[in-house]
């Protein structure tokens, strides 16, 4: 009998007048874990967890706004082209979020919040402090991706292969049934990234030089990079590849380089 993973047949929860989306849900288990794990870096690393409570208040929302706008922005013709709805724009719960909009706009956020206050520790510090937590809460996050029956690869018959519906498959690919499970290969990858920082003690001694967090954006990107080119969902392409993969690849060389050089400065101070 052939085995996959079945795509569930609600992705929301109804109690009369109230619905609940798993996607949104699952956004808010992912956030939940990131302040929870993020508060207890913080405070190993000397500084105040109350600290982090009180940015979250800020960063969380300014970040699903940004990562809002970097899906719209980067798929615009669903929102805006022929036969789009603009009000479908705002309509988050149905999917769509960028992490790299949401990243960008929360860490500048963060920056200017940590700029403006007398915080105990340095905004390196909170930036080290988050990068696992961020790639929890990545993980926790693309399983509502599952419920929406979305952002799935190329047609597979893998064991571990995903079944969509027909009226969730694309134009052209309604004879196949099972598909590659990228969002699990993401939650995976991210998973794997977070257990590697929190668990080996060359991090710790990266702590507060923004090495950790630079190695978090180059991991990540690797791995998006390989995601992102059996993903078939619909995207914009630049000289025929997909918009996400020269951002991953963009990413990966900036923050590989950031890496390496942080890593080199901090091997010289120890020395």
């Amino acid at each position: 009998m052939k085995s996959f993973i079945y795509t569930p047949s609600s992705s929301v929860l109804e109690f009369g007048f109230l619905t609940i989306h798993y996607y949104a849900m699952c956004i808010l288990l992912g956030i939940i874990v990131a302040i929870w794990v993020t508060r207890k870096r913080y405070q190993a690393l000397g500084g105040n967890p109350e600290e982090i409570s009180n940015l979250a208040v800020i960063v969380i929302p300014i970040g699903i706004i940004g990562g809002r706008l970097y899906h719209v922005i980067t798929s615009p013709q669903k929102y805006f082209g022929s036969g789009g709805s603009p009000l479908s724009a705002l309509k988050i719960w149905q999917g769509g979020l960028g992490i790299w909009g949401a990243i960008s706009l929360g860490a500048l956020a963060a920056f200017i919040y940590f700029r403006g206050r007398s915080t105990t520790l340095s905004f390196l510090y909170l930036a080290d402090a988050i990068a696992p937590a961020l790639l929890l809460a990545q993980a926790i996050g693309r399983f509502g991706n599952w419920f929406n029956a979305e952002l799935f690869g190329r047609p597979t018959e893998l064991p571990w292969a995903l079944e969509i519906p027909i009226g969730s498959r694309p134009i052209g690919f309604e004879n196949f049934t099972t598909f590659h499970p990228t969002f699990l290969y993401e939650a995976i990858w991210c998973f794997l990234l977070a257990i590697t920082i929190m668990k080996f003690e060359a991090f710790k001694k990266m702590a507060g030089t923004g090495a950790v967090f630079y190695f978090y954006v180059a991991s990540y990107s690797f791995g998006r990079l390989f995601i992102e080119a059996i993903r078939i969902d619909e995207a914009n392409r630049i000289f025929g590849i997909r918009l996400n993969i020269w951002v991953s690849a963009i990413l990966f060389v900036a923050a590989s380089a950031l890496f390496q050089r942080q890593n080199a400065k901090s091997r010289k101070s120890q020395a």
